[in-house]
Protein backbone atom coordinates (compact mmCIF):
# COMPACT_ATOMS: atom_id res chain seq x y z
CA UNK A 1 0.00 0.00 0.00
CA UNK A 2 3.10 2.98 0.08
CA UNK A 3 2.71 3.01 3.75
CA UNK A 4 3.76 1.74 7.20
CA UNK A 5 1.49 0.08 9.89
CA UNK A 6 2.25 -0.23 13.35
CA UNK A 7 -0.05 -1.75 16.63
CA UNK A 8 -0.11 -0.79 20.11
CA UNK A 9 -1.38 -4.05 22.43
CA UNK A 10 -1.50 -4.94 25.99
CA UNK A 11 0.15 -8.53 26.10
CA UNK A 12 1.27 -10.54 29.21
CA UNK A 13 3.27 -12.60 26.98
CA UNK A 14 6.60 -10.51 25.50
CA UNK A 15 8.04 -13.62 23.60
CA UNK A 16 5.37 -13.43 21.21
CA UNK A 17 6.05 -10.25 19.71
CA UNK A 18 7.69 -11.67 16.69
CA UNK A 19 5.06 -14.09 16.35
CA UNK A 20 2.30 -10.98 16.52
CA UNK A 21 4.18 -9.00 13.85
CA UNK A 22 4.21 -11.44 11.54
CA UNK A 23 1.10 -12.84 11.67
CA UNK A 24 -0.13 -8.95 11.52
CA UNK A 25 2.56 -8.53 8.33
CA UNK A 26 0.81 -11.44 6.42
CA UNK A 27 -3.01 -9.96 6.91
CA UNK A 28 -1.80 -6.84 4.98
CA UNK A 29 0.19 -9.05 2.70
CA UNK A 30 -3.40 -10.48 1.90
CA UNK A 31 -4.88 -7.84 1.35
CA UNK A 32 -2.21 -5.72 -0.96
CA UNK A 33 -1.97 -9.29 -2.73
CA UNK A 34 -6.12 -8.38 -3.52
CA UNK A 35 -6.29 -4.84 -3.67
CA UNK A 36 -2.79 -3.13 -4.48
CA UNK A 37 -3.11 -1.60 -7.99
CA UNK A 38 0.95 -1.25 -7.47
CA UNK A 39 1.25 -5.63 -7.73
CA UNK A 40 0.69 -6.70 -11.12
CA UNK A 41 -0.43 -10.15 -10.40
CA UNK A 42 -2.74 -8.65 -7.54
CA UNK A 43 -6.47 -9.79 -8.00
CA UNK A 44 -7.46 -6.09 -8.92
CA UNK A 45 -4.80 -5.42 -11.38
CA UNK A 46 -6.05 -8.66 -13.27
CA UNK A 47 -9.98 -7.70 -12.94
CA UNK A 48 -9.02 -4.19 -14.79
CA UNK A 49 -6.72 -6.64 -17.38
CA UNK A 50 -9.60 -8.84 -18.06
CA UNK A 51 -12.44 -8.47 -21.10
CA UNK A 52 -15.13 -6.31 -20.74
CA UNK A 53 -18.35 -7.94 -19.78
CA UNK A 54 -16.53 -11.32 -18.57
CA UNK A 55 -16.94 -12.59 -15.04
CA UNK A 56 -14.10 -12.85 -13.07
CA UNK A 57 -13.76 -15.14 -9.88
CA UNK A 58 -13.11 -13.13 -6.62
CA UNK A 59 -11.82 -13.50 -3.22
CA UNK A 60 -14.18 -13.03 -0.81
CA UNK A 61 -11.92 -10.02 0.72
CA UNK A 62 -12.06 -8.22 -2.23
CA UNK A 63 -15.67 -8.39 -2.92
CA UNK A 64 -16.44 -7.69 0.52
CA UNK A 65 -14.77 -3.89 -0.45
CA UNK A 66 -16.28 -3.92 -3.81
CA UNK A 67 -19.56 -4.50 -2.35
CA UNK A 68 -19.09 -1.71 0.21
CA UNK A 69 -17.52 0.74 -2.43
CA UNK A 70 -20.34 0.14 -4.54
CA UNK A 71 -22.52 0.86 -1.80
CA UNK A 72 -21.00 4.28 -0.93
CA UNK A 73 -21.32 5.50 -4.32
CA UNK A 74 -24.43 5.24 -4.60
CA UNK A 75 -25.11 6.64 -1.16
CA UNK A 76 -23.14 9.80 -2.47
CA UNK A 77 -24.33 9.92 -5.79
CA UNK A 78 -21.06 8.96 -6.81
CA UNK A 79 -19.00 10.95 -5.16
CA UNK A 80 -16.81 8.09 -4.27
CA UNK A 81 -16.17 6.18 -6.31
CA UNK A 82 -14.49 2.82 -6.96
CA UNK A 83 -13.90 3.62 -10.97
CA UNK A 84 -11.91 5.64 -11.65
CA UNK A 85 -8.47 4.46 -11.71
CA UNK A 86 -7.51 5.40 -15.15
CA UNK A 87 -8.01 9.11 -14.16
CA UNK A 88 -6.15 8.40 -10.89
CA UNK A 89 -3.40 7.48 -13.09
CA UNK A 90 -3.40 9.75 -15.71
CA UNK A 91 -3.12 12.83 -12.76
CA UNK A 92 -0.16 10.53 -12.36
CA UNK A 93 -1.69 9.72 -8.68
CA UNK A 94 -2.02 5.98 -9.27
CA UNK A 95 0.52 3.05 -10.08
CA UNK A 96 1.93 4.68 -13.68
CA UNK A 97 3.77 7.07 -11.36
CA UNK A 98 4.08 10.29 -11.48
CA UNK A 99 3.38 12.71 -14.82
CA UNK A 100 5.23 15.41 -16.75
CA UNK A 101 1.53 17.70 -16.98
CA UNK A 102 -1.49 18.06 -16.39
CA UNK A 103 -3.83 16.28 -18.24
CA UNK A 104 -6.28 17.74 -21.41
CA UNK A 105 -9.68 18.24 -21.05
CA UNK A 106 -10.56 15.71 -23.69
CA UNK A 107 -8.01 12.90 -21.74
CA UNK A 108 -9.94 13.66 -18.77
CA UNK A 109 -13.55 13.57 -19.92
CA UNK A 110 -12.77 10.61 -22.11
CA UNK A 111 -11.89 8.41 -18.64
CA UNK A 112 -14.51 10.27 -17.11
CA UNK A 113 -17.10 9.06 -19.08
CA UNK A 114 -16.01 5.27 -19.45
CA UNK A 115 -16.07 5.60 -15.65
CA UNK A 116 -18.79 4.78 -13.37
CA UNK A 117 -19.89 2.65 -10.32
CA UNK A 118 -23.22 1.66 -12.69
CA UNK A 119 -20.56 -0.29 -14.92
CA UNK A 120 -19.32 -2.94 -12.20
CA UNK A 121 -21.34 -5.63 -10.96
CA UNK A 122 -20.69 -7.34 -8.05
CA UNK A 123 -22.25 -11.00 -7.28
CA UNK A 124 -20.75 -12.15 -3.61
CA UNK A 125 -23.17 -15.42 -3.62
CA UNK A 126 -21.25 -16.64 -6.94
CA UNK A 127 -18.12 -14.96 -5.59
CA UNK A 128 -17.46 -12.70 -9.33
CA UNK A 129 -17.12 -9.64 -10.08
CA UNK A 130 -16.97 -7.97 -14.03
CA UNK A 131 -16.92 -4.80 -15.54
CA UNK A 132 -19.44 -3.31 -18.08
CA UNK A 133 -16.87 -0.57 -19.83
CA UNK A 134 -13.05 -0.29 -20.09
CA UNK A 135 -12.90 1.37 -16.64
CA UNK A 136 -10.17 0.43 -13.56
CA UNK A 137 -11.31 0.10 -10.14
CA UNK A 138 -8.84 1.62 -7.32
CA UNK A 139 -9.41 0.69 -3.78
CA UNK A 140 -7.13 3.32 -2.79
CA UNK A 141 -10.10 5.35 -0.80
CA UNK A 142 -10.87 2.37 1.01
CA UNK A 143 -8.37 -0.65 1.39
CA UNK A 144 -6.25 0.95 3.83
CA UNK A 145 -9.48 0.97 6.64
CA UNK A 146 -10.24 -2.84 5.21
CA UNK A 147 -6.48 -3.27 6.23
CA UNK A 148 -6.74 -2.30 9.31
CA UNK A 149 -10.40 -3.60 10.10
CA UNK A 150 -8.44 -7.09 8.86
CA UNK A 151 -5.89 -6.82 11.33
CA UNK A 152 -8.17 -5.49 14.49
CA UNK A 153 -10.00 -9.17 13.16
CA UNK A 154 -6.83 -11.76 13.10
CA UNK A 155 -5.46 -9.53 16.59
CA UNK A 156 -8.98 -10.42 18.23
CA UNK A 157 -9.00 -14.27 16.35
CA UNK A 158 -5.74 -14.65 18.79
CA UNK A 159 -7.34 -13.41 22.10
CA UNK A 160 -6.45 -9.88 22.19
CA UNK A 161 -8.86 -7.41 23.16
CA UNK A 162 -6.81 -4.43 23.74
CA UNK A 163 -5.33 -2.92 20.83
CA UNK A 164 -4.64 0.30 18.77
CA UNK A 165 -3.91 -0.52 15.33
CA UNK A 166 -2.70 2.15 12.32
CA UNK A 167 -2.32 1.26 9.03
CA UNK A 168 -1.52 4.65 7.11
CA UNK A 169 -3.05 6.56 9.19
CA UNK A 170 -6.96 4.68 9.59
CA UNK A 171 -6.63 3.78 12.92
CA UNK A 172 -8.62 1.20 15.32
CA UNK A 173 -8.82 1.35 18.83
CA UNK A 174 -10.30 -1.55 20.97
CA UNK A 175 -10.10 -1.94 24.47
CA UNK A 176 -8.33 0.14 27.13
CA UNK A 177 -4.53 0.81 28.18
CA UNK A 178 -3.21 -1.23 30.77
CA UNK A 179 -3.96 1.95 33.19
CA UNK A 180 -7.48 2.02 32.31
CA UNK A 181 -6.80 4.90 30.07
CA UNK A 182 -8.78 4.32 26.20
CA UNK A 183 -6.25 4.59 23.38
CA UNK A 184 -6.16 8.64 22.98
CA UNK A 185 -4.29 9.54 19.69
CA UNK A 186 -3.76 13.57 17.71
CA UNK A 187 -5.40 13.65 14.18
CA UNK A 188 -2.99 16.79 12.44
CA UNK A 189 -4.17 19.73 11.33
CA UNK A 190 -3.39 20.78 7.69
CA UNK A 191 -1.06 23.22 7.52
CA UNK A 192 -3.69 25.42 6.33
CA UNK A 193 -5.49 25.68 9.46
CA UNK A 194 -4.30 27.12 12.75
CA UNK A 195 -5.54 24.71 14.59
CA UNK A 196 -4.24 21.98 17.89
CA UNK A 197 -4.53 18.51 16.67
CA UNK A 198 -7.48 16.80 17.02
CA UNK A 199 -7.54 14.71 19.82
CA UNK A 200 -10.02 11.45 19.77
CA UNK A 201 -10.63 8.41 22.67
CA UNK A 202 -10.81 5.26 20.25
CA UNK A 203 -12.96 2.34 22.38
CA UNK A 204 -14.43 -0.23 20.02
CA UNK A 205 -14.27 3.17 17.28
CA UNK A 206 -12.31 3.68 14.20
CA UNK A 207 -10.87 7.02 12.49
CA UNK A 208 -9.87 7.93 9.09
CA UNK A 209 -8.94 11.05 7.38
CA UNK A 210 -8.78 12.29 3.89
CA UNK A 211 -5.96 15.45 3.54
CA UNK A 212 -4.86 17.21 0.53
CA UNK A 213 -1.84 18.25 1.89
CA UNK A 214 0.33 14.44 2.25
CA UNK A 215 -0.12 13.91 -1.64
CA UNK A 216 -0.01 16.67 -4.26
CA UNK A 217 1.98 18.41 -7.35
CA UNK A 218 2.34 22.30 -8.35
CA UNK A 219 1.96 22.73 -12.51
CA UNK A 220 1.51 26.39 -14.28
CA UNK A 221 0.90 27.76 -10.89
CA UNK A 222 -1.56 26.03 -9.78
CA UNK A 223 -1.68 22.93 -7.11
CA UNK A 224 -3.18 19.50 -7.78
CA UNK A 225 -4.06 17.05 -4.31
CA UNK A 226 -4.43 13.82 -4.85
CA UNK A 227 -8.29 13.03 -4.47
CA UNK A 228 -9.91 12.84 -7.91
CA UNK A 229 -13.46 14.26 -7.94
CA UNK A 230 -15.76 11.46 -10.18
CA UNK A 231 -17.79 14.22 -11.57
CA UNK A 232 -15.58 16.27 -12.89
CA UNK A 233 -12.15 13.96 -13.64
CA UNK A 234 -10.25 16.84 -11.66
CA UNK A 235 -8.93 16.97 -8.25
CA UNK A 236 -11.01 18.34 -5.58
CA UNK A 237 -10.71 22.24 -4.39
CA UNK A 238 -11.94 23.52 -1.00
CA UNK A 239 -11.95 21.29 1.53
CA UNK A 240 -8.19 20.40 3.21
CA UNK A 241 -9.06 17.51 5.39
CA UNK A 242 -11.55 15.60 6.35
CA UNK A 243 -11.87 12.74 9.78
CA UNK A 244 -14.79 10.43 9.95
CA UNK A 245 -14.99 7.94 13.04
CA UNK A 246 -17.30 4.49 12.49
CA UNK A 247 -17.29 1.84 13.95
CA UNK A 248 -15.35 0.09 10.84
CA UNK A 249 -12.72 1.75 9.47
CA UNK A 250 -13.30 0.51 5.83
CA UNK A 251 -16.45 2.53 5.78
CA UNK A 252 -14.97 5.58 8.09
CA UNK A 253 -12.06 5.85 5.11
CA UNK A 254 -14.39 6.17 2.06
CA UNK A 255 -17.01 7.98 3.83
CA UNK A 256 -13.67 10.41 4.70
CA UNK A 257 -13.26 11.02 0.57
CA UNK A 258 -16.99 11.19 -0.08
CA UNK A 259 -17.44 14.36 2.25
CA UNK A 260 -13.88 15.23 0.78
CA UNK A 261 -14.91 15.56 -2.78
CA UNK A 262 -18.82 16.94 -1.93
CA UNK A 263 -16.89 20.13 -0.33
CA UNK A 264 -17.55 21.18 3.19
CA UNK A 265 -21.11 22.51 2.99
CA UNK A 266 -22.55 19.33 0.76
CA UNK A 267 -20.17 17.41 2.78
CA UNK A 268 -21.90 18.42 6.00
CA UNK A 269 -25.24 17.90 5.20
CA UNK A 270 -24.32 13.76 3.62
CA UNK A 271 -22.68 13.63 6.92
CA UNK A 272 -26.12 14.81 9.04
CA UNK A 273 -28.03 12.56 6.37
CA UNK A 274 -26.52 9.29 7.97
CA UNK A 275 -25.85 10.67 11.01
CA UNK A 276 -21.74 10.37 10.46
CA UNK A 277 -19.65 11.90 12.70
CA UNK A 278 -17.28 14.08 11.05
CA UNK A 279 -15.05 17.24 10.94
CA UNK A 280 -13.97 19.02 8.36
CA UNK A 281 -11.12 21.44 7.33
CA UNK A 282 -11.71 23.88 4.49
CA UNK A 283 -8.67 25.73 2.68
CA UNK A 284 -9.58 28.89 4.02
CA UNK A 285 -8.56 27.02 7.66
CA UNK A 286 -12.09 27.13 8.77
CA UNK A 287 -13.35 23.88 10.80
CA UNK A 288 -17.17 22.05 10.59
CA UNK A 289 -18.32 19.21 12.36
CA UNK A 290 -21.27 16.96 12.20
CA UNK A 291 -24.03 16.70 14.56
CA UNK A 292 -23.12 13.19 15.28
CA UNK A 293 -19.56 14.41 16.09
CA UNK A 294 -20.48 17.34 17.64
CA UNK A 295 -22.43 15.19 20.21
CA UNK A 296 -19.17 13.24 20.79
CA UNK A 297 -17.87 15.76 22.33
CA UNK A 298 -20.14 16.19 25.41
Amino acid sequence: MGTRWSVRLVVFAPGRLAEIGAGVQGVLDAVVAEMSTWEGSSDISRFNRAAVGAWQAMPPGFLTVLSAALRIAEESGGTFDPTIGAIVDAWGFGAAGAVASVPDMETTETLRLAAGWRRVECDTLLQRARRTDTLALDFSGIAKGFGADRVAAWLKSRGFRHFLVEVGGELVGEGVKPDGQPWWVDIEMPPVAALPPLRLALHGLSAATSGDYRRWFEADGERFAHTIDPRSGRPTEGVASVTVLHAECMYADAYATAITVLGAEDGLRFANSLGLAAHIVSRDGSETMSLAFTAMLD
